[in-house]
């Protein structure tokens, strides 16, 4: 019988055990507790970054952009929000099957983005850019893929709802929100506000949800730009240079208009333009502000500053005589002649300037002096930069007088061997407008910022000839449109004060025979200035001679008619007073009601009983004005044609029921109001 063992040995086998395990639960414990403190204490921020890193991006919040207006609140610029593709590359498996995908949704990728679209996704960063400002068609497409990890943001992207108005001045904005020309680089500070920040949130899981939240402060929108500009001088502007432009068959043209007493600008117009919408696929000569970067010779448009320097400085006075001989004069070896082979003979000062003599100005200025002579070519403000407004504004071309040799005190004289820029001569000519004053010229007239409206205040640069040599060159340039070169600028009910301007084109050091830089700069009406107008055309080749009387001086009267129609100044020539005409039998007025604009109101041509309307002087005025009118004295209107009104039936004066009804043709060209 086998030995039986001692219940009481079991102790002996169990307990060794017992605390083998007791052991190694405790160490297995102790490693937990010990990993729990390092990942919850020492490792906790790395540990929670990590996390944050993977669930989170930070977004940059665009702040919304400035509006650009015009001096009436016109939009010229505004922001829209718009779709932006962006995507979390941790979270894309396949980066180039997703960029294939992308692409065939975007439908427009080229190799060059495709390649630049995978580096983006495939980088180790928690948030990338697939597309900005992506089509609503774009969007929808990219969004039925269902992509983990591809989502949408809105951003802000530039709008010019009148596409070619004013581009060349406004300039356009790149998908970084960033001003990159014009007003819109120039004023990139004040425009684009101050971004906020943004945090996405998503899960970890394949549900693709996502959240936003903000992060700090708010952005803060950027401040309003008031321009100077008014939209439909503007308009104006630009159709009339465009029509010369093709009419002429130039390469391109610029126009200038402001206010020949606070140099505000109106208009600034440059041909050819281009769409701010859409610059990118515009050519860089198209994108060009002619008005303030080309240079020019001005040829005789420069003699008003020959002619200032000469009457200020009491070389000469407007009755003196000048002796231009045959039609030429010799300078050394040079042999300079009068335009088109005049020969004048002798010519008063006044007339030198209205035929616009060659050897007259170069005797003029062989009087003044080259030091003389230089002295106010500075004071006009040739070779600096006029205006703030324009960092790309090109300060032109002058000699320093005592590098001036006889040939080059001649040329001067005439207008040559100087480069100006279309903003300079305008400016110039204000000066003789506005009676010797040098206003700096701006196409600001205020910045609005929240509540604060700052306005951009009046500044003259310097005084350059006194008032009396400015009235006196006033009554020159006048007679210049009446009986001289620039016959083509007249207009039917207003005085003009004006210079025409033909130069050669230079290429390669050498004068070219048949190209032209042509302009017509002048101001009206030429007693009480409104208005500045500088046209300049490059290298007309159309049926026109290329002269400045005939390209340019057309171009200036069609824009300056129009303009001062649109701003209801006053004829200055055979004025029409404004007769306002009532019933007094019956105790009861005619009912007269007036536009936006001031009327003539002309008498009534018939007696006109209780209610009747007499009908107010509509020709000249703009279409959509003369609607207007007739609206609000409820009469029904039948137009035929655009432009401005030509003809109106019934005429000025007649009496109409109240309904009844009034026939307007419009053309291009504005008549002359006779009743």
């Amino acid at each position: 019988m086998a030995e039986q063992p001692d219940p009481r040995n079991w102790r002996l086998t169990v307990g060794p055990r017992l605390v083998v395990v007791v052991v190694v639960f405790a160490v297995c414990l102790l490693a937990v507790f010990v990993r729990l403190v390092n990942l919850q204490i020492y490792q906790h921020d790395e540990l929670q970054a990590r996390s944050e890193r993977q669930r989170t991006s930070l977004l940059e919040e665009p702040a919304q952009r400035g509006d650009i207006v015009d001096r009436h609140g016109r939009v010229l610029a505004s922001s829209v929000e718009v779709d932006t593709v962006v995507a979390v590359p941790s979270k894309l498996v396949n980066k180039e099957q997703v960029v294939a995908s992308l692409c065939d949704a975007l439908g427009d990728c080229d190799d060059a983005e495709r390649v630049a679209m995978t580096k983006r996704l495939s980088r180790k960063k928690s948030f990338a850019n697939v597309r900005h400002h992506v089509k609503p068609e774009q969007a929808r497409r990219v969004e039925a893929l269902g992509i983990d990890g591809v989502y949408f943001v809105k951003e802000p992207r530039r709008y010019y709802p009148n596409q070619e108005l004013a581009a060349a001045v406004l300039g356009y904005v790149g998908i970084e929100n960033k001003g990159l020309a014009g007003l819109e680089d120039t004023y990139d500070s004040k425009l684009r506000g101050r971004p906020g920040l943004m945090r996405l949130q998503h899960d970890g899981r394949k549900t693709g949800r996502k959240s936003f939240s903000r992060v700090g402060d708010p952005p803060v929108p950027g401040a309003t730009i008031e321009l100077t500009i008014d939209a439909n001088l503007q308009y104006i502007a630009e159709r009339e240079l465009r029509a010369g432009v093709e009419e002429n068959r130039a390469i391109g043209g610029s126009v200038v208009m402001m206010d020949s007493t606070t140099g505000e600008i109106f208009a600034l117009a440059s041909e050819p333009s281009f769409n701010a919408n859409d610059y990118g696929h515009v050519p860089a000569e198209h994108r060009r502000n002619r008005a303030v970067q080309d240079i020019y010779e001005p040829g005789s448009t420069f003699k008003l500053v020959t002619a200032s320097a000469a009457l200020e400085e009491k070389v000469m006075s407007p009755t003196d005589l000048v002796e231009t001989g045959g039609g030429s004069i010799a300078i050394g070896s040079r042999i300079i002649k009068e335009a088109q082979g005049h020969a004048y003979g002798t010519l008063s000062f006044t007339d030198v300037i209205v035929k616009s003599s060659n050897v007259g100005a170069i005797k003029i200025g062989f009087r003044l002096g080259a030091e003389r002579l230089g002295r106010y070519v500075e004071r006009f403000g040739f070779g600096t930069r006029l205006s703030p407004d324009f960092p790309g504004e090109n300060a032109g071309i002058v000699w320093r007088p005592s590098q001036w040799t006889d040939g080059a005190l001649a040329s001067v004289s005439m207008g040559y061997q100087i480069g100006v820029t279309p903003l300079q001569m305008a400016a110039a000519a204000s000066v003789v407008a506005n009676g010797g004053e040098l206003v700096q010229p701006r196409v600001v007239r205020a910045v609005i910022d929240g509540n604060r409206r700052a306005v951009v205040p009046r500044k003259v640069i310097r005084r350059v000839t006194s008032a009396e040599t400015a009235a006196e060159l006033t009554s020159i340039m006048e007679a210049v449109v009446d009986r001289g070169t620039g016959k083509n600028g007249k207009l039917l009910d207003f005085t003009v004060a004006g210079k025409t301007g033909t130069a050669n084109k230079v290429q390669d050091g050498q004068y070219l025979k048949k190209d032209f830089n042509v302009s017509f700069v002048g101001f009206v009406p030429s007693r009480k200035p409104a208005l500045t107008i500088l046209v300049l055309i490059d290298t007309p080749r159309g049926p026109n001679r290329p002269f400045g009387g005939t390209v340019a001086a057309p171009i200036f009267r069609r824009i300056a008619d129009a303009a001062l129609r649109y701003m209801a100044v006053a004829p200055t020539i055979n004025p029409m007073p404004p007769v306002l005409v009532a019933r007094h039998d019956s105790g009861n007025g005619i009912k007269v009601s007036g536009p936006v604009l001031p009327l003539t109101i002309i008498p009534a041509v018939s007696p006109s009983s209780t209610g009747q309307i007499v009908l107010p002087e509509l020709r000249g005025l703009s279409g959509r004005e003369a609607l207007r009118v007739l609206a609000r004295l409820g009469i029904t209107p039948r137009v035929t044609g655009d432009g401005v009104v030509t003809e109106q039936d019934p005429l000025p004066g007649a009496a109409l029921e109240a309904g009844g009804s009034c026939r307007l043709a419009l053309g291009r060209h504005a008549p002359g109001l006779r009743p």
